[in-house]
């Protein structure tokens, strides 16, 4: 008897790094459900992979606990099961903190932190069964900031704690990590209607020990490998994608 393709759950996967890790998946012969808000890009992408059977949408706000648990149980009606799931859903507001609004806080927040809690909450049983894995999509922006990010930095942060505390509760038959990536341009994987050609500058590469510019494949093929079980001795953690740039010390002159 042939073994059933695993099956992932990729939030916010209709667009940027989350499309990048569906794409990544589907080619790696797993069957994702790309939970996602843009009903048009979820539709879009699904169209274009154009694999039913391996790749589907549902639209879903992961802030909203009832539309969470209606995405996970159509998860498993539909595939069986949950092997993975990757929390990458995430948004950001801008503004001056004496700007910021309380209701701007509360959703950036819902979405980018108690999303990712309400998401491993209710796929938990499942991923128990199946021994699977949780992996977090956070940012560097946990770890550094620009001005005006309070917000974003904030649920970002907080995933990166929620992801160890995770990793213990559900330990050892779940494992949880966390990817922090960098600067990543996104801008190809974006659906039809929102692409814009935003050239990157000589400088923005030489900002990286790498010399480039991230791109969401970098990420995507780590989530590969952390769901992979060659990663098997890695809980807990958060790996910091960046190309090098937070290592990288720069001096005003």
């Amino acid at each position: 008897m042939e073994p059933q393709p695993r099956v992932a759950i990729v939030t916010g996967g209709a667009q940027g790094i989350g499309r990048a890790i569906v794409q990544r998946l589907f080619e790696d012969e797993w069957r994702v459900m790309i939970a996602d808000i843009d009903e048009e890009a979820g539709q879009e992408l699904v169209e274009e992979i154009d694999a039913p059977e391996w790749v589907d949408f549902i639209p879903t706000d992961v802030a909203d606990e009832e539309q969470v648990r209606g995405m996970v149980a159509e998860t498993v009606r539909e595939f069986g099961g949950i092997d993975l799931l990757v929390n990458n859903a995430g948004i950001g507001f801008g503004k001056p903190i004496l700007q910021l609004s309380l209701e701007d806080w509360n959703r950036v927040l819902g979405v980018n932190l108690t999303g990712a809690f309400l998401c491993a909450k209710n796929a938990a049983p499942h991923l128990q069964e199946r021994e699977g894995v949780i992996i977090n999509i956070a940012s560097t922006r946990a770890l550094m900031s620009e001005p005006n990010t309070e917000a974003y930095a904030a649920s970002k942060g907080g995933l990166v704690a929620l992801t160890h505390a995770l990793a213990a509760s559900l330990g050892p038959a779940v494992r949880v990590n966390c990817i922090s990536p960098g600067w990543i341009d996104t801008n190809e994987w974006k659906k039809r209607s929102a692409r814009r050609v935003v050239p990157l500058t000589d400088e923005d590469h030489a900002q990286h020990l790498v010399g480039r510019v991230g791109v969401p494949e970098d990420i995507a093929a780590l989530v590969a490998f952390l769901a992979s079980p060659d990663s098997g001795f890695i809980t807990g953690q958060n790996l910091v994608v960046d190309g090098g740039m937070t290592k990288k010390m720069i001096y005003a002159e």
